[in-house]
């Protein structure tokens, strides 16, 4: 690495008319900027990390809409949200401001990202089609437009901050201590914090309001600390490209996929394991107060603690094998849940187990989708960091919300029934398949996991694909 990153100096040296300054020899970030950028994950995932996991429950246990319609709501809207994606990305490759690319969209959206959320809790009572097409806008103007505008210049971000693999694998992993952070404390507090401010729909208002709030600082900070050093094509004038010709070079980047499937895999968990955790807590354990609560933190507080050890492991295993190790570990520990499902303290032990399996992937699939960019360069002579990571988002949001309509029609094709008053027997059709979703889907999703990362093969290439890079940008060719 040491001599790629000395490469990549002689390469940004190499005009004397270039504008941006050139990269610190080793490519290395301060603390301090390391956790501004994890800061603007925490900001997304105060937010949305409710969103993600107490949304569906909220619309059902404590507005009244049918499960079909939060579905379908869901389902529509994330194949909208995953059009936005790519829409974004091209308008932040075209972005120009003095702060850069990607940087000024969190200045721009934060307050917007603010109002936005607090709109989703505020649904009117009304008939059912009207709070349908209430829910359905303030869902995509909160996911598909502020959300997309934050999060799709937030992810090409890291790769403008430095080009080291290790450097984008130290922010993968301090962005993912703190958005799990940031999910803890809204997600742990928030059913409480409900309870204490009068369990009913005000009350979540003025729960979204104070992560709103949050939000909002957090992404300021991440503005003010994340500077855009690497802007290659300051450096490398690279010919205007056809968007026949960046589509080929997008498709063709086989490890993009590969990183695609990754990152959607870990956010479906994500999705699912939020939205049915609550159901399970109530209707199982028979317990919707803090039961849900501690699971969660244990599950995501074990991700944060692990994750740290992960730069260790890195340096011994690699990227492929670490994740690889830990998908199995997850596989294993689910199958183990299944021998006692109904005992709380041994769900809560074999969730600490799963997540440790879990941390790996979730710590570093930021850095690897990272890797993609210049691998994509490599090959192509094409360098796509917003539109990588935009059709990367869109990956993941379609699949996240197919496999939240998923989750919803299978709950509602179980006679789930969705009511305001508290104490409503479930079928046993219901609980059923509550207990099948919360057993199955993460043996699924961490199979697939192992699959895709037994193809995986970019850790082994990067070093050689770097200083070939190193080289052509010598020359003054991308």
């Amino acid at each position: 690495m040491e001599k790629t990153d000395a490469g990549n100096a002689r390469a940004w040296g190499g005009s004397g008319s270039v504008k941006a300054k050139p990269l610190p020899a080793d490519g290395r970030l301060t603390w301090v900027t390391r956790i501004a950028y994890g800061s603007g994950d925490a900001a997304c995932n105060v937010v949305y990390g409710m969103i993600s996991t107490l949304l569906t429950i909220f619309y059902t246990d404590y507005v009244g809409v049918s499960l079909a319609t939060v579905g379908i709501v869901m389902l529509i809207s994330r194949i909208f949200d995953g059009t936005s994606d790519v829409i974004m990305g091209v308008v932040t490759e075209k972005t120009k401001s003095k702060w850069g690319k990607c940087r000024p969209w969190m200045l721009w959206m934060a307050v917007p990202y603010a109002i936005t959320a607090v709109a989703l809790f505020t649904v009117p009572q009304t008939s059912d089609t009207l709070q349908f097409w209430y829910i359905f806008v303030a869902y995509n103007l909160c996911t598909t437009v502020v959300y997309t505008a934050i999060n799709v210049p937030y992810g090409a971000l890291s790769t403008r901050m430095t080009r080291s693999s290790s450097e984008r694998d130290m922010l993968s992993i301090v962005r993912l201590v703190l958005a799990r952070c940031g999910q803890i404390i809204t997600v742990m507090l928030t059913m409480p914090l409900v309870k204490l401010l009068g369990n009913d729909q005000a009350a979540w208002i003025k729960a979204i309001a104070i992560w709103s709030i949050m939000a909002v600082a957090l992404l300021i900070f991440c503005f003010a600390k994340c500077e855009e050093k690497v802007q290659v094509e300051e450096v490398v004038k690279q010919a205007k490209v056809s968007l026949g010709r960046s589509i080929k070079a997008l498709v063709t980047n086989q490890y993009f996929w590969a990183t695609l499937v990754l990152w959607a895999m870990t956010c479906v968990h994500t999705q699912v394991i939020g939205t049915v955790l609550p159901y399970y807590c109530k209707y199982i354990f028979g317990n919707d107060d803090w039961m849900y609560s501690i699971l969660y933190v244990a599950e995501i507080g074990t991700l944060v603690i692990a994750a740290m050890f992960c730069p260790l492991l890195l340096r011994r295993m690699g990227k492929k094998a670490l994740a690889l190790a830990g998908a199995v570990l997850a596989i294993l520990a689910q199958l183990a849940f299944m021998l006692n499902p109904e005992s709380y303290g041994w769900v809560v032990a074999m969730t600490i187990l799963r997540a440790i399996g879990e941390a790996p992937l979730y710590a570093i699939i930021f850095g690897m989708i990272g890797d993609t960019v210049e691998f994509g360069q490599w090959k192509n002579h094409i360098r796509q960091e917003s539109l990588i990571f935009a059709c990367g988002s869109m990956g993941f949001k379609v699949g996240t919300g197919v496999a939240s309509a998923l989750v919803s029609a299978l709950l509602e094709s179980a006679g789930y029934l969705s009511s305001t008053e508290g104490g409503v027997a479930q079928p046993q059709s219901a609980l059923d398949m509550i207990h099948s979703i919360y057993a199955w889907a993460p043996i699924i999703i961490w199979g697939i996991v192992a699959v895709v990362l037994l193809f995986y093969h970019l850790d082994k290439k990067y070093p050689k694909i770097m200083a070939d890079l190193a080289e052509r940008e010598a020359r003054g060719e991308m």
